[in-house]
């Protein structure tokens, strides 16, 4: 694909789940592919409801867009697209706390708590 074809993506709304064809359109990707993407990526895995209607969360959206980069824009194949997803996963979790993007919370859960004299039971 040239870069001339390449349509900025709209905004991800603030919302909790997003039906197969909303997903579609804020990725730029057809509903089959995205289907198709499910067999091929294991971190793609929408929820499925009655009717085997698919449910996708905000972070498989962001997948969603990060396949479609790698694919489209980067030009990887499907196989390569997985191995840098598998890559960049395994390098985020030995990735230091503050370095994950994770910020105070993440570096108070870390460090170990300072606790008082334990109390006595009557």
């Amino acid at each position: 694909m040239s870069l001339d074809n390449i349509k900025p993506l709209p905004a991800i709304p603030a919302k909790r789940y997003f039906t197969i064809g909303e997903v579609s359109e804020l990725c730029g990707v057809k509903a089959y592919v995205l289907r198709y993407w499910e067999q091929e990526f294991t971190q793609l895995k929408p929820m499925k409801r009655r009717g085997n209607r698919r449910y996708y969360q905000h972070h498989e959206v962001l997948l969603i867009r990060r396949i479609r980069d790698l694919l489209y824009e980067q030009g990887f194949t499907i196989s390569g697209a997985r191995n840098q997803l598998t890559d960049t996963a395994g390098s985020q979790a030995h990735a230091p706390v503050a370095a994950r993007g994770r910020g105070l919370a993440a570096e108070r859960i870390a460090r170990p708590l300072k606790l008082g004299p334990p109390e006595r039971l009557l």
